[in-house]
């Protein structure tokens, strides 16, 4: 059951799913419309029910770095303005939180309801300055 409306999950493929999740990620990378080096891990199948019910999801966590923070913020700035007209609907945006107020946006997907997370990083406590993103689907149910 998904916790937030009751209902049961939906059931699909993790194939069909990481292929729709890499393809948003690959527009999401687009719209920042910067060069820089980009880590690929790939999306992957894990676990996201607490309650037993066996629920899946795909994960694509991804980050770009190697490129000033003049060219991250002008990235991050595309991206913001890029999501809407990309089907996505931004539900935050503002800093994370951290002692170091990096700038954050989630969004959400409005035909597959995935989410994304982006968070510009801008390095002020001596790391790499970097954009972080993870890009996630809805819980779902594996296909038999």
């Amino acid at each position: 059951m998904d916790k937030e409306n009751g209902k049961p999950l939906p059931s699909r493929t993790s194939s069909a799913v990481e292929d729709e999740v890499s393809s948003l990620s690959s527009r999401v990378l687009d719209m920042l419309k910067v060069k820089g080096k980009v880590t690929e891990p790939g999306a992957y199948t894990s676990s996201c029910a607490e309650d037993g019910s066996k629920g899946v999801w795909v994960r694509h966590p991804w980050s770009m770095y190697g490129i000033d923070n003049s060219k991250l913020g002008e990235g991050f700035a595309n991206l913001k303005r890029s999501l809407p007209g990309d089907g996505w609907e931004i539900v935050k945006e503002g800093d994370d939180g951290s002692r170091n107020k990096n700038p954050e946006i989630r969004a959400v997907h409005q035909r597959t309801h995935s989410q994304l997370e982006a968070r510009w990083l801008k390095g002020l406590d001596g790391n790499t300055p970097l954009i972080d993103v993870t890009l996630y689907s809805q819980c779902f149910k594996e296909a038999e």
